[in-house]
């Protein structure tokens, strides 16, 4: 059985696939055999029904994962929008129990399992009549821990915050926070930091700046074994 964690964000658009790309290639570099998955996919190109262009595609190629991009993604569409509205405008309903099936299987190709979301803890998959299922469902469905991502700049703190909050509210665990464009000579950012971990009580295990190749883990992160 792998271990797992899951990358979540504090909003769209934050750097999740950015961050995710770099924490599966430093496991990969320090030793460890670990793999990505991403349940739910918007905003691809594809051709053949193969994916040519997505964040799926750049993470296996930046981390180097003896995976194609296809394998790694259980349901993808074109248009740039939330999953639920994507599927229904396909004329599709995403599958859960699918998206299970897929997860299981990657568990079993790798020790260990980076799986990434989409938009922030609150996003939607499926909003059909009578049912609510929100990618917070999904993290506890897959039984795993998660890994925040959130802006280093203005707004932070609030936005930090509030997914904390929901996340503990909802009975999921947190592994640590990660500070996405995070400038480490601004005060504003430096401050931040503080605030955040003073506010949330959860540590902030790495900063990652703009265009950076690798990233550095302040703090242990899932592998129970060494920092990496």
């Amino acid at each position: 059985m792998s271990k797992n964690i899951f990358i979540t964000a504090t909003g769209t658009d934050v750097g999740k696939t950015y961050v995710s790309a770099l924490l599966v290639k430093k496991m990969r570099e320090s030793g460890f055999d670990c793999g990505y998955f991403k349940p739910v996919l918007s905003g691809v190109e594809e051709k053949d029904g193969k994916l040519i262009q997505s964040d799926a595609n750049y993470v296996t190629s930046t981390a180097k994962i003896p995976s194609s991009a296809d394998e790694c993604v259980a349901f993808w569409w074109k248009e740039a929008v939330s999953p639920h509205l994507a599927a229904k405008r396909a004329g599709e309903k995403i599958d859960i129990e699918k998206i299970k099936e897929h997860f299981e299987k990657l568990q079993a190709k790798y020790d260990y399992l980076l799986i990434e979301g989409a938009g922030g803890i609150t996003c939607p998959l499926r909003l059909d009549e009578g049912e609510k299922y929100l990618l917070k469902d999904l993290i506890k469905d897959l039984d795993t821990n998660i890994v925040i991502v959130a802006d280093g700049g203005l707004g932070t703190i609030n936005s930090t915050l509030l997914t904390v909050e929901y996340a503990r509210a909802n009975g999921i665990g947190i592994e640590g926070i990660i500070l996405n464009n995070f400038e480490s000579q601004n005060f504003m950012h430096q401050d931040n930091l503080k605030q955040v971990e003073y506010l949330t009580g959860v540590k902030v295990v790495a900063t990652v700046g703009r265009n950076q190749k690798d990233i550095e883990l302040l703090e242990e992160l899932w592998t129970g074994k060494k920092k990496i």
